[in-house]
């Protein structure tokens, strides 16, 4: 299984670094889509077959979680499974977004390792290497 994942990101920096160490973890990517905002992940999706959005909580336009609200009210989008990559960390910024649908959050910095974790916690796929 090879993944289509978006990086929504307002860093250029920061996308590269999320690109570079998904590919050191081992997760098998087709390809990178990128974002620098939610409005712009939105159109990115609504153009592309994703199978997993990364985003940013703050970013100038539309943030992640402005993002992640639309595609889960979205017929068409809310299938797709969304993380979050952010500094927040916070358990109540957390348990909010994993109340309203959102599948993990991943604290900066991290690790190719924890985006293994996470990418096989989300996709269902623990007991296989993606």
């Amino acid at each position: 299984m090879s993944l289509n994942i978006l990086i929504v990101d307002d860093s250029s920096i920061a996308r590269s670094v999320i690109t570079k160490t998904i590919k050191l973890s081992g997760v098998p990517c087709e390809n990178f889509l990128y974002a620098e905002n939610g409005r712009e992940g939105l159109d990115v999706l609504r153009k592309n077959c994703v199978d997993v959005a990364l985003l940013d909580i703050n970013m100038p336009v539309m943030t992640g979680i402005e993002m992640a609200d639309e595609m889960l009210s979205d017929e068409h989008l809310k299938s797709i499974p969304v993380i979050i990559i952010s500094t927040e960390g916070s358990t109540t910024v957390m348990k909010k977004l994993q109340e309203k649908g959102v599948k993990g959050f991943i604290r900066k910095p991290f690790t190719p390792e924890k985006f293994c974790h996470i990418f096989n916690e989300v996709l269902g796929t623990e007991n296989e290497k993606i």
